[in-house]
């Protein structure tokens, strides 16, 4: 245990890299201790934060520190599953359970046995759903749908969401009695904005990723890291990696990411420092959804009127209010 302590300190006293954790900030560094104090325990864990935090690599990185390390790590998106099949994919079935079983199936509490079970987005499950999974982790043990066996499990649970469970139990939504089971252990995400001494690192880390060549990474301008660093990221992690990655393709064999490489939207900000009043921010994101909608169908005006839901006449209205000309989209469509 002291050993494996000392292993987990050394991974806080630098500058972690694992997939989208990639900074130096003191945000990210207590996030890594938080996980230190957690992962050698059997403990539950809820990681909350926005979408594309990095919610699903917080929880590899508990489990690859775990005394669980070399056990399966299974991953269930609850928000991608339908319905119907929740139970089957979490609990397994019998043959003849239901149209379509013609032979049992595991399921994915069964698969990580011994293990560490994943369940991202667990505020999408229904209430029934979340009755039987309070049982197995109160009681360890299930039943096959459509089979009367009684299975018993030893399985570490983590689990994510971005909702606001304690909301959801109060409007009924959301079991308590869960939310209490599961939320043994909180870690928070911050979104990337409040992470900004890690945008540059996560910006190029990524621009490495994608380079063609691995020995010779693409580098990032000062005016393109200027821009970066003056936006909000609403998308947080997953959408400064998408841009990366398409600013990767239009640089070529230049291997520099400019200014004119990003989003022609992210081009026209404004970041003069000064505070925006409600006009001036409805007026910036009318701009940067327009750019953007022309952006992706080329300059094409028609089409990205549709895209917004306006007529066209006042798609053109508002081009000209906001100088925006839609030939400078036509040679930057999206590949």
């Amino acid at each position: 245990m002291i050993e494996e302590n000392r292993r987990l300190q050394a991974i806080i006293n630098q500058n972690f890299k694992i997939g989208q954790l990639v900074g130096h900030s003191n945000a990210l560094r207590n996030i890594l201790e938080e996980v230190a104090q957690v992962a050698a325990t059997n403990a539950t864990v809820l990681i909350r934060g926005e979408s594309g935090t990095g919610k699903e690599m917080i929880a590899s990185l508990i489990h690859a520190n775990s005394q669980r390390a070399g056990q399966p790590f299974i991953k269930v998106n609850c928000a991608a599953l339908p319905e119907g099949l929740v139970e089957s994919e979490l609990f397994g079935h019998e043959r003849g359970a239901f149209t379509g079983a013609v032979s049992g199936r595991k399921g994915r509490f069964e698969m990580a046995h011994g293990g560490t079970l994943f369940l991202d987005e667990v505020g999408d499950m229904s209430l029934s759903t979340q009755a039987k999974l309070l049982r197995v982790i109160q009681e360890k043990e299930f039943e096959r749908l459509g089979g009367g066996e009684t299975l018993k499990v030893d399985v570490r649970i983590l689990a994510a969401t971005n909702r606001d469970l304690e909301k959801m139990a109060e409007d009924g939504q959301f079991r308590m009695d869960l939310y209490y089971r599961l939320s043994v252990f909180p870690v928070s995400l911050p979104p990337l904005r409040k992470r900004a001494d890690d945008i540059m690192d996560l910006a190029e880390s990524f621009a490495q990723k994608f380079s063609p060549q691995p020995s010779r990474p693409i580098q990032i301008s000062s005016e393109a890291s200027r821009l970066l660093m003056a936006y909000e990221w609403p998308g947080n992690i997953r959408e400064l990696e998408n841009y990366i990655e398409r600013a990767a393709v239009l640089c070529g064999p230049e291997g520099v990411i400019e200014e004119r490489h990003l989003p022609t939207w992210l081009q026209a900000q404004q970041d003069d420092g000064e505070p925006r009043t409600l006009d001036d921010s409805v007026a910036s994101l009318e701009k940067r959804l327009i750019s953007e909608a022309l952006e992706s169908t080329g300059g094409h005006v028609t089409q990205a009127a549709a895209k917004l839901g306006l007529t066209e006449r006042k798609m053109s209205l508002r081009m000209v209010k906001y100088k925006i000309d839609f030939r400078t989209f036509r040679s930057k469509r999206q590949p």
